[in-house]
C-alpha cells in the first residue's frame, strides 16, 4: 500500500552506476537487490549479477554483508518497516467526514497501480516467496495485519457493528489486491484506476452510510 507523501519506494536511492568499490554503500547494494526483485523475483537476487550491474567486483559485496541471505533479509526487512510505518500513518483521521477519509485512503491505496509499478511488483514477488518460505510468510502476516488494522478502523467510523466492519475491511483489502493485479497488466487503460476506485467507494464504502446515525 503506497505512502503519499513521500512516494513509497522502500529501498530506492540514486543509482550507484560508476562508483568504485570504496565508495559503494550498503544502500547501493540494497537498491540493486530491490531492482532485481522487481525485474525477476527474489530468485533474481544474485551477488555476481548485482556486482556486474553496479560495476564492481563481487568481493566488494562482503564489505557490507556476510552473505546472500543477509542481503535478502535486509531488503525484506526494509520493505516491511516502511509498509508498517505507512499503515500507522494512515490510521490518523484526516477528515471529520469518514467518507472523505475513505476516499483519500483509496487514493493512496491505488497510487502505485498504473505508471509506477515497481513497489507493487516487488510486493507480488515477496508474496510468491512467502508461499515457500515460512519466515517471509510471517513477515507478510505482520504487514497484512498492520494494513487490516487501518481498514478496520476506517470502517468502524462508518458502521457500529464490529464484526461487519471487520468483514468489510477484509473485502476492501482483497479488492485492492485484485486492483493491483489488474492495473499491472500491460495495456490496461489508465482510466481503470478511477473506475476501480468508483466501484469500491460505491459498493463497499458509500453503501454503509445507512448505518450512520442521522
Amino acid at each position: 500500500m503506497p505512502s503519499k507523501p513521500p512516494q513509497k519506494k522502500p529501498l530506492k536511492t540514486p543509482s550507484a552506476g560508476g562508483k568504485d568499490a570504496s565508495r559503494l554503500t550498503r544502500d547501493d547494494w540494497l537498491n540493486a537487490a530491490f531492482e532485481a526483485v522487481v525485474e525477476g523475483g527474489a530468485d533474481n537476487v544474485k551477488v555476481l549479477t548485482l556486482a556486474e550491474t553496479l560495476g564492481v567486483t563481487r568481493g566488494s559485496f562482503y564489505w557490507h554483508f556476510q552473505d546472500h541471505a543477509e542481503l535478502l533479509q535486509a531488503v525484506l526487512s526494509g520493505w516491511k518497516t516502511q509498509e508498517i510505518e505507512t499503515a500507522l500513518r494512515l490510521q490518523t483521521e484526516r477528515h471529520a467526514d469518514p467518507l472523505m477519509d475513505m476516499d483519500q485512503l483509496l487514493d493512496e491505496a491505488l497510487a502505485q497501480g498504473g505508471a509506477d509499478l515497481e513497489n507493487m511488483r516487488f510486493e507480488l514477488a515477496v508474496r510468491g516467496l512467502g508461499r515457500r518460505n515460512p519466515e517471509v510468510a510471517a513477515l507478510l502476516t505482520e504487514v497484512d495485519q498492520a494494513r487490516m488494522a487501518v481498514f478496520v478502523k476506517k470502517f468502524k467510523r462508518l458502521i457500529p457493528d464490529e464484526q461487519q466492519a471487520n468483514d468489510l475491511a477484509v473485502l476492501f483489502y482483497l479488492a485492492i489486491v485484485g486492483c493491483y493485479q489488474a492495473l499491472s497488466r500491460p495495456g490496461t487503460p489508465g482510466r481503470m484506476k478511477s473506475y476501480f476506485k468508483s466501484i469500491l467507494l460505491t459498493h463497499l464504502v458509500q453503501a454503509q452510510t445507512s448505518y450512520r446515525a442521522p
